[in-house]
């Protein structure tokens, strides 16, 4: 069974981790990636079952406006994406999530 994709291009970083985590705690959904075009726009890449993304993206539509600056450019759900997609676009899932199960490292300050 080919899981949907769903996508939220929205505008500034801010808006972008914001839309991820709205969607990854309203749904079993998988979070891709997020692909940096220009000038600030992000997209946001998730798939999973269509219901599933369809509830995540609801969620990520009602939480980027509560963002400062927050703006939702763009929004798109396919649900059964052809399969050369898989291997055109970054949105190929794989079972190496390892290393998102770790924590986040932050560069160390510049002023001790």
């Amino acid at each position: 069974m080919t899981l949907a994709l769903g996508m939220i291009e929205v505008y500034g970083v801010p808006a972008a981790i914001e839309a991820g985590d709205a969607m990854c705690k309203a749904a079993r959904i998988t979070l891709v990636g997020y692909e940096n075009t220009d000038l600030g726009r992000i997209t946001v890449l998730i798939r999973g079952n269509v219901g599933e993304v369809n509830v995540a993206v609801a969620a990520a539509l009602e939480a980027i406006p509560r963002v400062n600056g927050g703006e939702v450019l763009s929004h798109h759900i396919i649900p059964r994406p052809h399969e050369n997609l898989e291997y055109v676009l970054p949105i190929h899932q794989s079972g190496n999530i390892e290393q998102f199960n770790s924590d986040i490292q932050f560069p160390p300050p510049l002023s001790a």
